[in-house]
């Protein structure tokens, strides 16, 4: 027997880069890469991703981190720093090392990109301003963002370029200051008012083995976190705060900030969420392809958040019944879904719902009524989505439509799936419980098992 799997796995794949690549061309996008990423043999890699973007039409500006490469070159010239909680005190004496190192990091940028026949320019787009004396130590050269130059990056953008954009800012009089990468990306996608954000670092990011997730948090493989709200993302920090303490979050955030590179990171896209940038991506450096396979694809390489709609089960559409029948094709052939024509979906329409992501539909389920009862039935779900619960957020979605519609209780003919649905809930009962008019038709032939689910219970 041939295996169409792969194949028809590969042609999604390449369906939903399309798709992407329609909906985001022209957008602007910043890129804070962190600079043990540009010491990994992947790094090439990832450049020549960065180059293809800007070449098939999405705004690229990246933000290099430095703070290991500073570090080294200061190391070199016997200046150690001193630092006020997680940030360097940037003196007189070693501020023009500072900038040496920031600007030597993003040439390494440039270069890359150049060898995939990119223009890029690092660039003053960033004014800053002395941070001053805090809590009586002096923070001399290091410094805050005080305005993103967002003309002369618009230019930059608007003629193909790529604008790189290093940690040191300049004040209107010229004075050089240390700024935090992670400010500065911030600022500038928000100045910029691009559609995403991405942090690139190295390490596994956010996942279920090595963080406290709270319940409803849904996991992708390998228990990675693939996609959270700001509020489940507020969730994450407080579970994984010092002590646990319950409260507000706000005194707990600032104490891991630092020590746990994901949770940093998520800390920072909270931040980027609430000033407005609609999609934050918190990715692996390390792995091949994961910007691409982050950007093009739904189930992506990292963690996003999201403050757009991302996903949505709504009412079935006469355009959805293709795709639906091909999702409901292989379990139709194996037997475990009752086969259904376009003629029979289309006459009961309304009863159907399906789960979109990102305007792809990727699951479908129907709630048939029947005498003041609902069956619920033909639940399909693509296979390369399984991890992501939309079965079992669609049946709820279906058993509160019949709660709305005053229904007495829902019910499942099955032949396969009777320990899932007993997950969920449901309790087996006799045929001879099904409504009149739906035993009538009942198929004995199929000897399928009746679940219901009693909402007086």
């Amino acid at each position: 027997m041939q295996d169409t799997a792969k194949p028809w796995s590969q042609v999604e794949l390449i369906r939903e880069a399309f798709h992407y690549q329609s909906r985001f061309e022209g957008s602007t996008m910043v890129f804070k890469v962190d600079f043990p990423v540009t010491e990994d043999p992947a790094f090439p890699f990832l450049v020549k991703d960065l180059a293809l973007l800007a070449q098939t039409g999405f705004r690229v500006l990246i933000v290099p981190g430095a703070k290991e490469w500073i570090d080294s070159v200061l190391g070199e010239y016997g200046i150690v720093s001193r630092y006020r909680l997680s940030q360097r005190i940037t003196t007189a004496a070693s501020i023009p090392f500072v900038e040496m190192a920031a600007f030597h990091v993003a040439a390494r940028f440039m270069t890359g990109l150049a060898g995939s026949r990119v223009d890029a320019v690092i660039g003053n787009f960033v004014r800053a301003r002395g941070i001053g004396v805090v809590e009586g130590m002096d923070m001399e050269h290091t410094g805050a963002v005080d305005k993103i130059l967002t003309d002369s990056l618009t230019k930059t953008l608007d003629q193909g370029m790529v604008p790189i954009l290093p940690c040191i800012g300049y004040s209107p009089a010229g004075k050089p200051y240390n700024v935090a990468s992670d400010e500065i990306a911030l600022a500038a996608a928000e100045a910029l008012g691009a559609v995403k954000l991405f942090f690139v670092s190295l390490g596994a990011g956010l996942q279920a083995q090595s963080h406290k997730l709270p319940e409803g948090i849904e996991l992708g493989e390998k228990g990675r976190v693939v996609r959270l709200t700001p509020a489940e993302a507020e969730a994450v920090l407080s579970s994984n705060a010092a002590g646990g303490d319950s409260g507000d979050g706000t005194g707990r955030v600032e104490q891991i900030h630092g020590r746990d590179r994901p949770l940093e990171e998520l800390n920072l896209a909270l931040k980027a969420s609430r000033a407005g940038v609609e999609r934050i991506h918190i990715i692996n450096g390390r792995e091949d392809g994961a910007i691409l396979r982050e950007l093009f694809s739904n189930l992506g390489s990292g963690t996003m958040l999201y403050s757009d709609e991302y996903d949505a089960i709504r009412p079935l559409r006469s355009r959805d019944i293709p795709v639906i029948l091909r999702l409901m094709d292989p379990l139709m052939r194996q037997g475990v879904l009752v086969k259904r024509s376009a003629e029979q979906i289309l006459e009961k329409k309304e009863d159907f719902a399906v789960f979109e992501i990102d305007g792809s539909v990727h699951a479908c389920g129907a709630l048939h009524q029947w005498d003041g009862q609902g069956e619920i039935a033909a639940i399909a779900t693509d296979p390369l989505y399984a991890d992501m619960g939309m079965g079992r957020r669609l049946v709820g979605y279906l058993i509160s439509q019949a709660r709305k519609r005053g229904l007495s209780r829902v019910f499942v003919l099955t032949t396969r799936t009777q320990d899932w649905f007993e997950l969920l809930g449901f309790r087996e009962v006799s045929v001879e419980s099904l409504p009149e008019s739906r035993r009538r038709v009942y198929d004995r032939g199929r000897r399928s098992k009746v679940f219901a689910l009693e909402f007086g219970d």
